[in-house]
């Protein structure tokens, strides 16, 4: 997980889309649960790695994430004109 952080901040124009997309993932209400901190829901990022690589215990490879959030900025910025 580490190294898929450091390939995105590497990438300063997508720390905006990085925090939406975190946003996101985040569970409504997160304040009420321990650890009482805005971490996305492990149940969702299980699915999400078993959709990309087939395994739910695969690290996320920081390549595929800098890939994906260009995806997400540029749907975003198509979803607004």
């Amino acid at each position: 997980m580490i190294a898929a952080v450091a390939a995105v901040l590497r990438h300063p124009s997508l720390w905006p889309t990085a925090l939406v997309e975190l946003r996101r993932f985040v569970p409504d209400g997160w304040w009420r649960r321990r650890p009482f901190l805005p971490v996305p829901d492990q149940a969702m990022l299980r699915f999400r790695l078993v959709t990309q690589y087939g395994d739910p215990d695969h690290a996320p490879d920081g390549d595929d994430l800098v890939s994906w959030l260009r995806w997400c900025r540029d749907e975003n910025r198509r979803a607004r004109i």
